[in-house]
């Protein structure tokens, strides 16, 4: 990972590992979800698949390994599908990465009122203020969570924003998909 800081903890590295790998990809992505596993053990556990990742040669010890999963479904509510979730014990957070389109908050004051979900969608995409955005949210079943937020028009390593609170909706909905 060239542009992820080495002091960063190792959720804050995963999401900037994510959101690089998703950077390569470009805009107008579908969603796509990531286990994250402990990669000391994954070398251990799994030899042959840390070796295929390239994990084998690593000194860090520390750190977690972003798994891609199956294709997120596009005939689906996000939130539903994440519903659907559940993982093996061996996987001990998980990662999303999502393109949605946002406004400021001076623009809240301007939705106007009764609108659909499908209406509110248009309103949003026709506004002048709109801004697209690339979401990568973490979380481990310990509760922590990460976030990396990239504007398409500041598309650069250096100007993506992280925080643990960046998208709380998101990261509460990922974090239910470690719940019994």
């Amino acid at each position: 990972m060239s542009n992820t800081p080495m002091a960063a903890s190792p959720l804050t590295r995963a999401v900037l590992e994510i959101d690089e790998y998703a950077s390569g990809l470009g805009w107008d992505q579908p969603a796509r979800l990531f286990a994250l596993v402990d990669t000391a053990r994954l070398r251990v556990q799994e030899p042959s698949l840390a070796a295929q990742l390239g994990l084998d040669a690593e000194s860090e010890s520390a750190g977690l390994t972003p798994i891609e999963q199956d294709e997120v479904p596009t005939d689906r509510p996000l939130d539903e599908f994440l519903g659907t979730i559940a993982w093996p014990d061996a996987v001990v957070g998980c990662a999303l990465t999502v393109e949605r389109l946002m406004l400021p908050p001076s623009a809240e004051a301007q939705v106007p009122q009764g609108l659909s979900e499908a209406g509110l969608a248009k309103w949003v995409a026709e506004h002048p203020e709109r801004q697209e955005v690339r979401m990568t949210v973490a979380v481990l079943r310990d509760g922590s969570r990460e976030s990396a937020l990239r504007l398409r028009e500041k598309d650069s390593p250096t100007e993506v924003l992280t925080g643990p609170e960046l998208v709380p909706g998101l990261a509460e909905a990922l974090t239910a998909t470690f719940e019994d």
